[in-house]
């Protein structure tokens, strides 16, 4: 299940790549080996720093047990599984810049960089799997595997992202019940509350087009999935500490919206282009049209 240690460690990597990419790029598949040294031991020092802290904040306090699997493929309406396909997705594209801006060939930062988010989180699954507290889900697998895929499948066809995986998030009544699931504070909610998550594919419409196209290369068009009423993983319990919990219907929500591809902005400044490409990730809040069985279809003025 997704939660606040994998995101957290995705900040924690976010912040990693972003150290060793404000550089000018070298000219392409010239091997500067420096870069690639600071590289590698950025990443590798941030992934067993992240890997230690995660065993001290979180395994630690509950009991080690033989290898395990549990299916968590109910739980969320699905929330968590596209949540880890994004994490990965996004990871992967952080690893392949950061070889490319080390001059590595572009076919082996595809495969090396891309595959960087569906590697990591298998470490973070075997050790659920040897946790009494969680267990090896294959459901988060196939999702990691489907996230590195969807970006390296996209940079080989056509060296370039044309759709992104992107996530919101707006704060929702829900939380208040089960706190210790979805959070005590807007920090918490943000990493844990499924209810206020939206997952998106963003297109972008120009990269479609021909090269000569006058469309705006920067406006995107974003198909969104969430989901509400939410108390519980694969289910909502009618009383949590003694406390009676009112009744909410668990339903699916689609949504449609404008969006922008930051990456795709002009500007000389490398840094400010780094900044950009690393919060891509954020889906701009616009207008929206929302598609569900409990509120039909419902237009919204500016959507988070």
């Amino acid at each position: 299940m997704l939660n606040n240690r994998i995101l957290i460690i995705f900040l924690i990597l976010l912040l990693a790549s972003t150290f060793v990419k404000v550089s000018a790029i070298p000219p392409i598949d010239t091997l500067n080996k420096k870069r690639l040294h600071a590289v590698i031991a950025v990443e590798a020092g941030t992934i067993a720093s992240s890997l230690f802290l995660l065993n001290n904040l979180w395994y630690k306090d509950y009991p080690r047990t033989s290898f395990h699997v549990f299916n968590d493929n109910k739980d969320w309406l699905q929330m968590d599984k596209i949540g880890h396909a994004s994490t990965s997705c996004t990871i992967g594209s952080l690893g392949y810049y950061s070889l490319k801006w080390s001059g590595v060939e572009n076919k082996k930062a595809i495969w090396y960089g891309g595959g960087l988010g569906s590697a990591y989180l298998l470490t973070i699954e075997i050790l659920d799997g040897l946790s009494s507290e969680w267990g090896f889900s294959m459901g988060d697998l196939a999702a990691n595997t489907l996230g590195s895929f969807f970006f390296m499948s996209q940079q080989l066809a056509w060296n370039d992202q044309r759709v992104i995986l992107k996530w919101s998030f707006h704060q929702t009544k829900f939380a208040q019940y089960r706190p210790d699931l979805l959070g005590n504070n807007f920090k918490e909610n943000m990493l844990k509350d499924y209810n206020g998550q939206t997952y998106w594919l963003s297109g972008n419409i120009a990269s479609f087009l021909k090269k000569d196209t006058k469309f705006p290369k920067w406006l995107n068009i974003a198909v969104g999935y969430g989901a509400e009423g939410m108390i519980g993983g694969e289910e909502n319990h009618t009383t949590y500490n003694g406390v009676t919990m009112p009744y909410f219907k668990r339903f699916r929500q689609f949504y449609i919206s404008p969006d922008i591809d930051l990456s795709r902005i002009k500007t000389k400044s490398i840094f400010l282009k780094t900044c950009l490409r690393v919060i891509n990730f954020i889906k701009i809040p616009a207008p929206t049209i929302e598609l569900s069985k409990e509120n039909n279809l419902a237009f919204k003025l500016l959507y988070f």
